[in-house]
């Protein structure tokens, strides 16, 4: 497949997305809470709904996967080699919180592989992309468009990390690292920001899904970055179980 040429198509749908989340963002929204004790809003629900609608009819033989209609079966999601995996707004905290370091994030997978990620943020006017083997772009908030890489780590080590999730275990693994200082950022931006080379390195030691993680993951390996298990396993997709073992998302010097 010629991921490139979908690229226009994929971040036109994920800014048409980002347009009505930021659109409810202004106003006085409502949260509500699932079963798991995470927040959602009216947000939420828009993303999926206009994300789902254009990739259906973008690629409609490639299913979807996304937080808010996760449920096909695992007898059915065995059977994909290629997918659509989509957060419709990962950070719902940092939505509802109003920090503004929330995103959009869609991602094609294939054969456990991000191959192709948009990851946006409304708030802030940003957009991320990377392709597996063209590499990775940044679009700021006056539309300009550069390429961005990882870049080797200064010797005190710029350690981005979860500013709601920081335990005990990610402190030590953080301290491991000898001198270092905190880059604070919310959502799949951790990703972004070593991917764009403000950050070198982002542990997280703590559950995560794969829709979490996906799109950014993509940007981050266009990048020449990387993202790996605590067994230095390469971090897949696809999986039964929806959820992210621990990882290590870095430049590819760790």
């Amino acid at each position: 497949m010629n991921y490139a040429s979908l690229l226009t198509d994929v971040l036109n749908i994920a800014d048409k997305a980002s347009q009505r989340v930021l659109e409810i963002y202004k106003t006085d929204f409502e949260v509500e809470f699932k079963d798991d004790k995470s927040p959602l809003t009216a947000a939420d629900i828009a993303s999926h709904d206009i994300i789902e609608a254009g990739l259906r009819a973008l690629t409609p033989d490639i299913p979807i996967l996304s937080e808010e209609s996760a449920n096909a079966p695992w007898s059915e999601r065995s059977n994909w080699t290629r997918f659509w995996l989509v957060d419709p707004i990962d950070g719902t905290k940092d939505f509802t919180k109003r920090s503004g370091e929330f995103t959009v994030n869609i991602a094609l997978v294939e054969n456990g592989e991000p191959v192709l990620g948009v990851v946006t943020a409304p708030a802030l006017g940003d957009a991320y992309w990377g392709i597996k083997g063209e590499g990775a772009w940044k679009r700021d908030s006056s539309d300009q468009v550069r390429r961005i890489h990882v870049v080797a780590p200064p010797e005190q080590k710029r350690v981005v990390a979860s500013k709601n999730h920081l335990n005990d275990e990610t402190r030590e693994f953080i301290e491991s690292l000898g001198k270092h200082k905190l880059v604070q950022a919310g959502s799949s931006l951790k990703f972004c920001r070593i991917a764009e080379g403000e950050a070198d390195i982002y542990p997280r030691i703590g559950p995560t899904c794969e829709w979490d993680t996906g799109a950014a993951h993509a940007v981050l390996n266009a990048a020449g970055g990387k993202v790996e298990t605590l067994a230095g396993e390469p971090l897949l997709y696809g999986k039964e179980d929806v959820f992210n073992p621990n990882f290590v998302a870095s430049g590819d010097w760790y």
